[in-house]
């Protein structure tokens, strides 16, 4: 090891940045943030460092670096853009046994600033010992991704209690489980869910009790998003590697799945159109049973959960049976399929409103025939409306839409293979016939989705153009 790895407690501790332009910004306000009083050395100072100079916030000294900077300082950052200078203050600070960092310059460094995940308390510090910071930086952005951001909020409420926590749990090993517990149990889920008296409660009665009680179930209902496996969510990724069983849709592909923990049960509940089908009911039964086991249960569905999946129908069920649950949002189709397609669902000069609609589910005819479709400046998202695209077209143009109103098909949005076909109202049907479009697919009907023309940037795009023209099959170079 290289490096001795320590956290500085630099509050109300003098220190000295030299340099005026924005590395030395960047070092005195994270110096600043750790409480340090800052002093800054330069020639000149770029506006903003001025402006905390000017307000108090900075001490300085203003030339030329000279030694006698360095006089009462604990640790001092060079930050100038002249090697030369850089080195002089690194033998000036040797000299007189202060630590001294050189910024790009791991060998004249005695200490090294290393790249940091703040959850504060909590803060994880990453260092390659100056060899290669961008590797540094990457690992940091890997474990902003995985490190859950109630974990800080955990760690006070950790602190807060600590003298309780040693006073119940006098030997080493029950602590350390008891810590666990902290960990795993209710308490960082409550807190992640924005409760912290309830969660502060949950801890002080494990404390008072025998020891923490056995580990309870919880449900998540996780919105896998489009398909695209880069647009899940953070807190999806992170509710993913704690699960202990997984059920998932058909839409949920492979590449998605396999973000899940590698020991995790996975089990298929997706329905199927003309095929296999899950009953709403077994699903019900399969999250109640697995969380009544103790166990972590991550219900994942494509896209949002309360966005045409069922999604608020399993949240009152588990709450009716008790069962600790979260949402985690997902990116719905319409929002990730017609940007996928270049088409802004609302714009300025074309489109006042968006209407998400299902062709699909309980009384889903009665809805639309409630529905001011009309409208030739709301824009219309139909999910799972390829069956009936003939009845659809048919019943918005007897509502007054014109049958020149344009519409686009996004099969397979976001991923690999999608396909955008872009033509109009009139001819939607005889579009979906011509091309074999097979869900899943997402209609939009309104005027933006001649934006497609113009501006679709991934998959395939097929224009159809006005009526009597042969279609013209695109290939957008940037989907390769």
């Amino acid at each position: 090891m290289r490096l001795y790895p320590l956290f500085a407690d630099v509050g109300d501790l003098p220190v000295l940045v030299v340099g005026g332009g924005g590395v030395a910004k960047r070092k005195a306000q994270a110096l600043l943030d750790a409480g340090a009083r800052v002093r800054i050395g330069a020639p000149r100072f770029e506006p903003e460092l001025a402006a905390w100079i000017e307000a108090g916030q900075l001490q300085s000294f203003h030339g030329e670096f000279e030694p006698a900077w360095l006089e009462g300082m604990w640790l001092v950052i060079a930050a100038t853009d002249d090697r030369g200078v850089n080195q002089r203050i690194a033998a000036c600070a040797k000299e007189r046994r202060i630590f001294a960092n050189v910024v790009d310059d791991a060998a004249l460094s005695r200490f090294h600033v290393p790249a940091v995940v703040d959850r504060s308390p909590l803060v994880v510090a990453i260092s390659t010992a100056g060899a290669a910071p961008a590797i540094a930086r990457r690992v940091r952005e890997l474990l902003e991704r995985v490190l859950d951001h109630a974990l800080g909020r955990l760690v006070a409420l950790a602190e807060r209690h600590r003298a309780r926590v040693v006073a119940r749990f006098a030997d080493t090993a029950s602590r350390r489980g008891f810590y666990d517990w902290l960990h795993d149990g209710s308490v960082l889920a409550l807190l992640r869910n924005a409760r912290p008296a309830e969660a502060e409660q949950a801890m002080l009665a494990a404390l008072e009790a025998a020891g923490p009680a056995p580990a309870q179930g919880s449900v998540a209902l996780v919105g896998a998003g489009p398909g695209h496996p880069g647009l899940l969510t953070l807190q999806a990724l992170r509710t993913l590697q704690q699960a202990d069983v997984v059920l998932y849709d058909q839409l949920v592909g492979d590449e998605v799945l396999a973000m899940a923990r590698r020991d995790a049960e996975r089990i298929d509940v997706g329905k199927r159109c003309g095929g296999r089908q899950v009953a709403q009911e077994h699903t019900h039964r399969l999250m109640l049973a697995h969380a009544r086991e103790g166990r972590r249960v991550v219900r994942l569905k494509g896209g949002d959960p309360f966005v045409f999946g069922r999604g608020g129908e399993e949240l009152a069920f588990l709450r009716a049976h008790g069962v600790a649950c979260e949402v985690v949002p997902g990116i719905t189709a319409a929002v990730a399929c017609a940007a996928f397609a270049g088409i802004p669902l609302t714009h300025r000069d074309h489109a006042q409103s968006v209407c998400l609609l299902t062709a699909h589910g309980k009384d889903a005819a009665d809805a639309w025939a409630g529905q001011a479709h009309g409208d030739p400046r709301q824009t219309l998202a139909v999910y799972m409306g390829v069956e009936k695209i003939e009845a659809l077209a048919a019943q918005l143009i007897s509502r007054a839409r014109s049958a020149e109103t344009s519409c686009a098909i996004i099969e397979n949005g976001t991923l690999p293979q999608q396909r955008v076909i872009v033509g109009t109202l009139g001819t939607l049907p005889a579009l979906a016939r011509r091309h074999a479009v097979q869900t899943p697919a997402l209609l939009i009907i309104g005027e933006v989705a001649a934006f497609a023309r113009q501006h679709a940037w991934f998959g395939a795009l097929v224009d159809a153009g006005p009526a009597g023209v042969p279609d013209r099959q695109v290939c957008l170079e940037t989907a390769c």
